[in-house]
């Protein structure tokens, strides 16, 4: 499975905006506020803070709110003003913030886990928070009642989640590296399908409604894009991070994908690029793309004197650079 992308990175370099200095322990979540110049955050360092830009260009938090455990995710739905945050011991808090964002107040507390959450979305149309853990399962909770309505549990670590918010099926990524479609209901669940194609447990899912696309970055490396809406099965392997990718984000308006990587790794995806579908995966010895043998047919490498050579293709994001070393095209 593989696409190929001709174009070379560009001289351009992302251009750093401002820098929020503060939490004692890693980010685990940072929201944009729209319409604000603001961010909120959750951090390892128990913290959840909310952060407005000042006359002096400089961000200061105007809200400061300490939890009993780790925050591991967050949500937030700004027509509304709540925020749901996930927590190392399992458990999701539900607060309501004030229209100046200088106040945020509790509103209740979700069991929805037995272990670390690892993902959030909120559905104001059901009044449903959804959510995948560490217990190996996703859940999804009435916000109204606070009662828990149906759990689905997986093989391993639930480690992502997306929802389609019209039909109601959840996307959900886990350490074995498979991909789950769930159609959820107000009691229940139905699984539509499973999605296999990484080597590595899946870090990040991203769905995009309008094209219903839907890409994941995985431990492996790589990042997929699924043809949902497509009916005809049709993917595409992006290759070009060095590390665990773990941060997806596309932009409908310019057809982006935004990657990073733990080695602090940021690239840009031109989607509108020409590309080479991935082949239809077969069984066999053998590159459906170049026919040399793979490297466990040590009878036909040998036989035909490619022992030892390694097929590489030539994968390039349009815009690549380090947080550590800024600009480094691949």
């Amino acid at each position: 499975m593989a696409a190929e992308i001709h174009s070379r990175p560009q001289s351009s370099r992302p251009v750093l905006l401002s820098k929020i200095e503060g939490h004692q322990d890693a980010v685990t979540a940072a929201l944009l506020i729209p319409k604000e110049d603001g961010v909120i955050t959750a951090s390892e360092d128990r913290t959840i803070r909310v952060w407005l830009k000042r006359d002096s260009g400089q961000y200061w938090p105007s809200i400061y709110h300490t939890m009993a455990s780790p925050c591991s995710a967050m949500a937030y739905h700004h027509d509304s003003r709540r925020i749901f945050v996930g927590q190392d011991n399992g458990a999701v808090m539900e607060f309501h913030v004030s229209e100046d964002f200088n106040k945020m107040n509790f509103i209740k507390t979700y069991p929805a886990h037995q272990n670390r959450v690892s993902a959030i979305i909120f559905s104001l149309a059901t009044e449903w928070v959804i959510s995948t853990g560490h217990d190996k399962c996703v859940s999804w909770m009435c916000t109204r009642s606070g009662n828990m309505l149906g759990r689905h549990f997986f093989t391993s670590w639930a480690s992502c989640l997306q929802y389609d918010f019209d039909t109601q099926y959840a996307f959900v990524g886990d350490y074995s590296g498979q991909i789950t479609l769930l159609k959820l209901e107000q009691n229940t669940c139905s699984v539509i399908t499973t999605l296999k194609g990484h080597e590595g447990s899946v870090a990040c899912l991203w769905w995009d409604p309008i094209q219903r696309l839907l890409f994941s970055g995985a431990s492996d490396n790589s990042i997929i894009m699924w043809d949902i809406g497509g009916r005809k099965g049709r993917t595409l392997l992006l290759q070009g991070h060095h590390d665990k990718v773990q941060s997806l984000c596309y932009l409908q308006l310019t057809r982006q994908l935004v990657s990073c990587s733990s080695d602090g790794g940021i690239a840009v995806w031109n989607m509108d690029v020409s590309r080479e579908e991935a082949p239809q995966w077969l069984e066999s010895d053998s590159c459906q793309k170049c026919e040399q043998p793979f490297f466990w047919n040590i009878k036909q490498m040998w036989d035909t004197k490619t022992l030892g050579l390694r097929q590489i293709w030539d994968m390039t994001p349009v815009v690549g650079c380090s947080l550590a070393t800024g600009f480094s095209p691949h």
